[in-house]
């Protein structure tokens, strides 16, 4: 049985999101393109590359408390043309002490299905909103 791309996209980003519950940063190396490319929500950082973001994530695992971060796709639009599929939704970034919604706004990924027909992450925008 073949996985429509939208239902494997979002099984991937359900993927992303434990992984970042978890602080499995093992998790998260498959989900990227290696030249993922994240512009963060606040300061508009651009992190190029899956090292660059790897290397952010350990460094966000080991703070203490520390934000976790979700990403609820509110819509995926997967080309008719190329194996392409652009990912809109909203985002959040929970204190792990308190539980409380400290940032959260809006976000936009652009998926790529590998030769191997895997789906990953070639970029990602972010927008606080709250």
């Amino acid at each position: 049985m073949t996985t429509s791309p939208d239902l494997a996209i979002r099984l991937r980003r359900a993927a992303f999101n434990r992984a970042l519950a978890e602080a499995d940063l093992a998790a998260i190396g498959p989900l990227l393109a290696p030249g993922a490319v994240l512009v963060t929500g606040t300061d508009s950082a651009v992190l190029s590359g899956r090292k660059a973001q790897l290397q952010v994530w350990k460094r966000d695992f080991a703070a203490s408390p520390r934000l976790i971060y979700a990403r609820i796709p509110d819509s995926i639009t997967v080309s008719a043309v190329e194996p392409i599929a652009l990912e809109q939704g909203k985002w959040h970034g929970t204190s792990s002490a308190s539980g409380e919604v400290i940032a959260a706004g809006d976000y936009s990924a652009k998926w790529r299905q590998s030769a191997s027909g895997d789906w990953v992450i070639e970029a990602e925008i972010y927008v606080t909103l709250a």
